[in-house]
């Protein structure tokens, strides 16, 4: 209580209003352009002003520009902060949406903009840049500066087909495909947009092989999307194992595996 008060006692009186505008407004992180269309018309300087309370550590500066409150840790919306159409994605999505007990030391964000990995507060981000048209499935979570935004869990699993090295596994990607609880129809819309073959057959295929609940359909559809190019089952491992030529893809994990996989727990 001491250190607060002796804190409060070196604010300024236009500091102190500030972070009583923050406060009234629930602002605990954001931008000089979110604060300028916020307060601008109250202070001259909101540049200067936001350095000095990041100095006084009441701020902390998260990069050039950007801000949160010295008690905010939500590393999530802070990855959604960090580039333009930030969109938690891939592992870190699946493990949001409860399919994988694995916890990434990495959070993933999805962009349509180029941006290096980088740490903030301890923690790393990975910028995963993907084209427009493979944008979507976006689901807002949270409230006032505390949203973010995140790739349902549709999305989420086809997302991780279509780039598994970001997903924690293939493992446990099957596994956490077949615990999904996914909407059909979502899940073939994602597949057309994704514009990937090869991910619907390794989908199908493992749907027909664990039985999965309700995919009747899904597997239709993953069989109409078969052609003549030949794939691997995991894209990640070994060139080895039987050949499916229904679904033209090359078993590298045995389908006795692939019912292991899928017969254990999160």
């Amino acid at each position: 209580m001491a250190q607060s008060t002796q804190l409060t006692k070196t604010l300024t009186p236009i500091q102190v209003a500030f972070l009583l505008s923050l406060d009234e407004r629930e602002m605990d992180i954001f931008s000089l352009g979110e604060l300028e269309k916020e307060l601008g018309s109250q202070y001259s300087n909101l540049s200067e002003l936001t350095e000095n309370l990041a100095h006084k550590k009441l701020l902390l500066r998260i990069e050039r520009g950007k801000y949160c409150r010295a008690n905010f840790q939500d590393e999530l919306v802070i990855g959604c902060h960090l580039v333009a159409d930030g969109l938690v994605s891939y592992w870190s999505a699946l493990n949001y949406h409860g399919l994988t007990d694995q916890f990434p030391n990495t959070i993933f964000i999805q962009t349509t903009h180029r941006k290096e990995e980088k740490s903030v507060f301890g923690v790393r981000y990975r910028f995963i840049r993907i084209p427009e048209t493979k944008r979507g499935g976006i689901k807002i979570e949270g409230r006032g500066s505390r949203r973010f935004s995140i790739t349902d869990l549709e999305k989420t699993i086809v997302d991780c087909f279509d780039l598994p090295q970001y997903s924690g596994g293939y493992e446990e990607l099957i596994r956490a495909f077949f615990q999904a609880q996914v909407d059909v129809q979502k899940l073939i819309s994602y597949c057309v947009q994704s514009d990937n073959k090869a991910i619907i057959r390794r989908m199908g295929a493992i749907a027909e092989i664990s039985s999965k609940k309700g995919m009747d359909e899904f597997i239709s559809y993953a069989q109409s999307q078969v052609n003549e190019s030949k794939s691997l089952f995991d894209p990640l491992g070994a060139a080895k194992g039987s050949y499916s030529t229904k679904w033209k893809l090359r078993m590298n994990i045995t389908s006795e595996d692939i019912q292991k996989i899928c017969g254990g727990t999160i």
